[in-house]
């Protein structure tokens, strides 16, 4: 009964638009929870002791804040729904998260980790190394990665079709990263003949988002670029905003150019607003080097 609701929720917001992918994992997760207690209804108890297994205090906070909002919903229609309190694991505002801005070395010891993935001579390996290496040198979003169909891999670059915003968008790609994506792709068919998907499990299935994010875990882990469960670190968004903090690294210190550069940024990594590209810099050395340079040159009565 309680699944029944969750699904029914999960689903309302899903019709109003929203993606709803991380909380529908969450409040099924709970669900579960609760249903093997033989729980027909929200029990405030066993919300907080299902919230408190999650291994950070982040993990815990959001895990309450979302059957919080499902509880209250559902108490509007039925008060035999308990709702839970909401400062249990702290009420204080979130920093926003600061981003790890992966080195070269970095990469190619993720790169490496993978590709020493078991069994070794399965598609495994070989999947996970060029889904890294994409996300790394394009920025995709993991989300928009895993929905790639072999139809959209062109001469021209990808085909971005299942986006945030709902536009699409073409990719091009450098050469290396195209050579190396046509190799996957040869070998994709050998493993997995039938089935549309690009980026597929061993077992010649879809990938499963949940099982990306376990597997580089285990990997940052296993190339010690994270610590262990519960420890904060670099996540796999992150590829992106290296990306993006690189790339700017790469453009001329001319603010005309960085203007430029900066829109064609945001219309490459798919942003709604040029904004949303602004708040995936970082401070880097080159960048503030890059900073303190133009700042000096406009103190002296010039202009870049």
């Amino acid at each position: 009964m309680l699944m029944e609701a969750v699904n029914r929720h999960i689903e309302l917001c899903q019709s109003m638009g929203f993606k709803y992918r991380v909380q529908s994992y969450a409040l099924r997760s709970f669900a579960d929870f609760a249903e093997q207690r033989s729980e027909e209804f929200v029990r405030a108890a066993s919300v907080v002791e299902w919230a408190a297994s999650a291994p950070s205090v982040r993990q815990r906070h959001d895990r309450l804040q979302t059957v919080h909002r499902l509880a209250c919903a559902l108490n509007a229609e039925d008060q035999r729904h308990e709702v839970p309190p909401t400062g249990t694991f702290g009420g204080q505002p979130r920093r926003p998260r600061s981003c790890h801005i992966f080195s070269q070395d970095e990469i190619d010891r993720l790169l490496r980790a993978a590709s020493e993935l078991l069994p070794q001579g399965s598609i495994r390996p070989l999947t996970y190394q060029t889904l890294l290496s994409l996300i790394a040198c394009t920025g995709l979003r993991i989300s928009e990665a895993l929905k790639l169909e072999l139809s959209d891999v062109t001469e021209d670059g990808l085909v971005i079709r299942s986006t945030k915003f709902q536009k699409s968008r073409l990719v091009p790609l450098h050469e290396s990263a195209s050579h190396s994506l046509r190799q996957y792709v040869a070998a994709r068919r050998r493993f997995a003949p039938t089935g549309s998907t690009l980026f597929v499990s061993r077992s010649g299935g879809k990938l499963a988002y949940p099982t990306v994010i376990t597997t580089f875990l285990r990997l940052v882990r296993s190339a010690g670029l994270r610590g262990g469960p519960g420890q904060a670190g670099c996540r796999l968004h992150d590829l992106r905003h290296t990306f993006a903090v690189r790339s700017l690294e790469q453009c001329s210190n001319d603010r005309r150019a960085v203007a430029r550069h900066m829109a064609a940024l945001s219309t490459y990594l798919g942003h709604a607003h040029v904004s949303d590209t602004y708040w995936y810099l970082q401070a880097t050395p080159k960048l503030l080097g890059d900073i303190a340079t133009a700042a000096e040159v406009l103190y002296r009565g010039g202009e870049r």
